[in-house]
């Protein structure tokens, strides 16, 4: 078994979750629907040093470490970066450093995400993943 299988397996859950709905727009307001159950993010943290750069709206993205597992947490007021926040949240929260590095989010283009998003939210997103990987790899530095 692999470092990453619950990192993929967790892409198939979200793929079988999006590939019932059927068209572009169904996807994006189920993408709004996962951004409105982000947990809380503590205030204390909505900090400069915590806000991702690259997204149109701001986000906020801080993590900690336990058991070797990457906690992250996330926040946007916008709901589309939020719901966006959310997928990868669901991917990656909980996962190894080594989990978040080598499993790339590719169920994003399988279900075409990438496409109905405009240029800048698609670079938001992107920025958000570069993020949980810069975060990824602080710990992995930390820990060798």
């Amino acid at each position: 078994m692999n470092s990453y299988a619950s990192c993929l397996e967790k892409q198939q859950k979200l793929s079988a979750l999006f590939a019932s709905y059927a068209t572009p727009d169904a996807r994006y307001q189920k993408i709004i629907e996962l951004g409105r159950t982000l947990p809380p993010y503590p205030p204390h943290l909505m900090t400069p040093d915590h806000i991702v750069s690259g997204c149109q709206s701001i986000v906020y993205l801080a993590s900690t470490l336990e058991n070797g597992r990457i906690q992250f947490q996330i926040h946007s007021e916008a709901l589309i970066s939020a719901g966006l926040a959310a997928l990868l949240l669901a991917i990656y929260n909980d996962e190894t450093p080594e989990a978040v590095l080598k499993c790339p989010p590719a169920f994003l283009d399988q279900l075409g995400i990438h496409a109905s998003l405009t240029p800048g939210r698609s670079n938001g997103l992107s920025s958000m993943y570069l993020r949980m990987k810069q975060e990824a790899l602080k710990y992995l530095l930390r820990t060798s």
